[in-house]
C-alpha cells in the first residue's frame, strides 16, 4: 500500500477512457489499497484509477463515513431529480464550481474480489459516484459546466500555482450528455 502522485489537469491520462478490469487478482487489490491510501492522504471524497495514472475502471470513495470501492461501475438513475452544488477534484486542486448532477444514483459493479456490488446513494454519494465514473470515461467535471461556469473555472485554473501553461488543458464535451448515462 502506497500513496501515489495524483495526476493534474492537463495530463492526457485524465482524458483517456479506462479499460474494463478483467483480472481480479493481487494487482487489483494493491491498486484499490493504493487508491484508498492516496485518497485519504489527500483528504478526498473519491479517487479514480486514472488520477494516479492507471487506466482501469476502478474508483474508491469515502462519503459520510462509508468507505469503499467499485470496479467496472455502471450507473443507473432512478429518477430525473437534480442537484446543483459545489464540486471539486483532486486533479484540479483548489477549484470548486457549482455543478449539476443527478440527485439519486444506483451504481453497480464489483468489489476487488469480483463479487457483485451495488451502491444506492443520493446527494454527496450520488455526486461522488457520477464524478468518479466520469473519470473512468475520460470526462472531468469541467465538461459538465455551462459556458459561464466553465469560463470562471478555467480562469481559476490558469491562476493556480500548479497550472503549467506549456501543457495547456483540454476541455471536451461529455459523451454522455449533461448527466451521464
Amino acid at each position: 500500500m502506497t500513496v501515489q502522485s495524483v495526476r493534474l489537469f492537463g495530463d492526457p491520462v485524465l482524458r483517456t477512457p479506462a479499460d474494463e478490469v478483467v483480472d481480479f487478482d493481487r494487482e487489483l487489490r494493491k491498486l484499490v489499497n493504493d487508491l484508498l491510501d492516496t485518497m485519504r492522504q489527500q483528504n478526498g471524497t473519491g479517487l479514480a484509477a486514472p488520477q494516479i495514472g492507471v487506466g482501469l475502471r476502478v474508483f474508491t470513495f469515502d462519503v459520510d463515513d462509508v468507505v469503499g470501492h467499485l470496479v467496472n461501475p455502471v450507473l443507473e438513475f432512478p429518477d430525473e431529480e437534480e442537484q446543483d452544488g459545489p464540486e471539486g477534484c483532486l486533479s484540479i486542486p483548489g477549484v470548486y464550481v457549482d455543478t449539476k448532477r443527478r440527485q439519486h444514483v444506483v451504481a453497480k459493479g464489483f468489489n476487488q474480489h469480483g463479487d457483485p456490488v451495488q451502491i444506492v446513494g443520493d446527494g454527496l454519494m450520488a455526486r461522488c459516484a457520477q464524478h468518479e465514473t466520469d473519470h473512468l470515461d475520460g470526462v472531468l467535471f469541467l465538461d459538465r459546466l455551462d459556458a459561464d461556469r466553465r469560463k470562471q473555472a478555467m480562469k481559476e485554473i490558469r491562476a493556480a500555482e500548479w497550472y503549467n501553461p506549456d501543457a495547456p488543458p483540454v476541455v471536451k464535451a461529455s459523451p454522455h450528455g449533461l448527466f451521464g448515462r
